[in-house]
């Protein structure tokens, strides 16, 4: 059985931008992707955290970390299909996270890069569920 953790958001921190934003502003962001492996004496699992940062210019507007969990039984195996979508789940609650708390800053017409799966080393991450 593998079981998924809320998605739990350990640090947002918005800092209003000192000039006023137009349409034209140029806000840049870029999301980052790290797994850690979790392992107990009766399950095993992997802990993702997605950390976002969006600028303008050299000012940081908005710096956002999330975590969540994945607790599996020793029992079950997971391929990289399954591995994929438990990425794309995680990824997609915290772009859940984010779209509500955007509500009250400039980057509420702003969303999230899409997750770029071609960079994420699946082959490195599937021994950590073994």
């Amino acid at each position: 059985m593998i079981e998924q953790t809320e998605m739990e958001v350990t640090t947002w921190n918005y800092y209003p931008p000192t000039k006023p934003v137009t349409e034209e502003t140029k806000i840049i962001s870029y999301t980052d992707f790290d797994v850690m492996r979790k392992r107990a004496s009766t399950k095993k699992g992997i802990a993702c955290r997605f950390t976002c940062q969006f600028k303008i210019g050299d000012e940081t507007v908005l710096e956002m970390v999330g975590e969540n969990s994945y607790v599996i039984d020793f029992e079950d195996f997971i391929d990289r299909q399954e591995l994929l979508k438990m990425i794309r789940n995680a990824f997609e609650k915290f772009n859940e996270k984010f779209n509500f708390r955007k509500l009250a800053t400039v980057l509420s017409n702003k969303t999230l890069s899409p997750l770029n799966e071609s960079r994420i080393d699946i082959d490195a991450i599937l021994p950590m569920l073994i």
